[in-house]
This record gives structure tokens, C-alpha cells and sequence, in this order.
């Protein structure tokens, strides 16, 4: 049962939704507009070792609603 992060196409909002069975991503709207043009956002993860916390990615791409890094100005 995966959380899986959106972006409306439509009014630009971001959320959540939890998957509960599969094909369960077709029946997917926009909390905000009912919209179902959406567009998957893939999750970065974070761990921690002996020398502190280490994100993924860089910090000024956490609000990044790309697909991949090509051609990303940060």
C-alpha cells in the first residue's frame, strides 16, 4: 500500500494518495479540482550514517515537480 505523490496538470496542486489495491491509481483525482490529468512525482529518500543525515538529491530540489534532473539549472 504505497503513498504516492501527484501534481495536478490542470490547477498546479501537489498531494498524496494512498494506494490501496491495485488499479487503484486509475481512480485518482485532484483533491482540488477533481481533475485526473496527473502527472506522477517520484519520491527522493534520505538516510542516516556515522556522519549525519544525507538526502538523495540537493536541497533546492525537494519542490521539483520534474521527471529527472536533465537540464535542471540547480
Amino acid at each position: 500500500m504505497p503513498i504516492i505523490k501527484f501534481y495536478c496538470n490542470k490547477c498546479q496542486h501537489k498531494f498524496e494518495e494512498l494506494i490501496l489495491k491495485n488499479g487503484g491509481l486509475n481512480s485518482v483525482k485532484c483533491p482540488e479540482c477533481k481533475n485526473t490529468d496527473l502527472e506522477r512525482l517520484y519520491s527522493t529518500f534520505a538516510f542516516s550514517g556515522n556522519s549525519g543525515f544525507s538526502s538523495s538529491i540537493g536541497s533546492s530540489c525537494t519542490d521539483c515537480s520534474k521527471d529527472s534532473c536533465t537540464g535542471c539549472s540547480k
